[in-house]
């Protein structure tokens, strides 16, 4: 739990067997919240010993009943960029403050819209170890400076996503370049937006798809990077 801009926030917690401080990862949700997806990824992490925080970016007071409700808060977020960037920087920093966290292996997933926030929390410079993106909106009010991003990022992508389109790669690609970032972005052909939600198809939305190959490819080498840069 932690307080952003006088929202409160309220995430959920899922811990490893054992004693800490452990390794710990941020999963940051889609634009449909916190109940949408991120349980699940937070469970198989905590399984394979990350202390996982689902982040509520929206606040306990927001209804994300339907997705039209939940597309409000969403939206007023894109509205306001900076509060979003610093919202992901008070909730690593509420993270990095538990007793039970190594504040020197902390990492973030996220998905969508989580996506974006993972970016910019790698943008803002905050001593994150490694951020992934997965189908994530990959533009930003605030390019990262040279030498800001201190971690490795992954940003896994559709080519088929009419959220994050091949001229948006080509422009994270040219960002991280030139901020001398560490990264690596793969794009699966033919593979739309909400590539890992096996429930994308529900939504009955063009450009919005499920797929298994890329799903799976996508979360092996997230925890390949997480086994080699957050372990001791």
């Amino acid at each position: 739990r932690t307080t952003h801009a006088g929202v409160e926030l309220e995430g959920f917690v899922c811990k490893p067997a054992g004693q800490g401080p452990f390794p710990a990862v941020l999963v940051m949700h889609s634009a449909l919240g916190l109940r949408h997806q991120v349980g699940g990824r937070a469970r198989a992490l905590a399984d394979l010993g990350y202390l996982a925080v689902a982040t509520d970016m929206y606040g306990v007071e927001a209804s994300t009943a339907s997705p039209e409700a939940a597309g409000q808060h969403y939206a007023a977020l894109l509205e306001n960029p900076q509060v979003l960037r610093d919202r992901c920087v008070a909730w690593f920093d509420a993270v990095a403050a538990r007793g039970d966290v190594d504040a020197g292996r902390i990492a973030a997933i996220g998905y969508c819209f989580g996506g974006r926030c993972v970016l910019e929390l790698a943008r803002s410079g905050a001593d994150v170890k490694a951020v992934a993106s997965y189908h994530g909106i990959l533009t930003t009010h605030a390019p990262a400076r040279p030498g800001a991003i201190k971690g490795e990022v992954a940003a896994w992508c559709g080519r088929d996503d009419p959220f994050a389109p091949p001229a948006d790669i080509e422009e994270l690609r040219q960002e991280l370049v030139a901020s001398g970032a560490r990264f690596h972005i793969t794009e699966f052909a033919g593979v739309a937006h909400s590539f890992t939600d096996p429930d994308a198809a529900a939504m009955g939305m063009p450009g919005i798809a499920y797929d298994a190959l890329a799903d799976r490819v996508s979360w092996a080498g997230t925890l390949a990077m997480l086994e080699t840069l957050l372990r001791p």
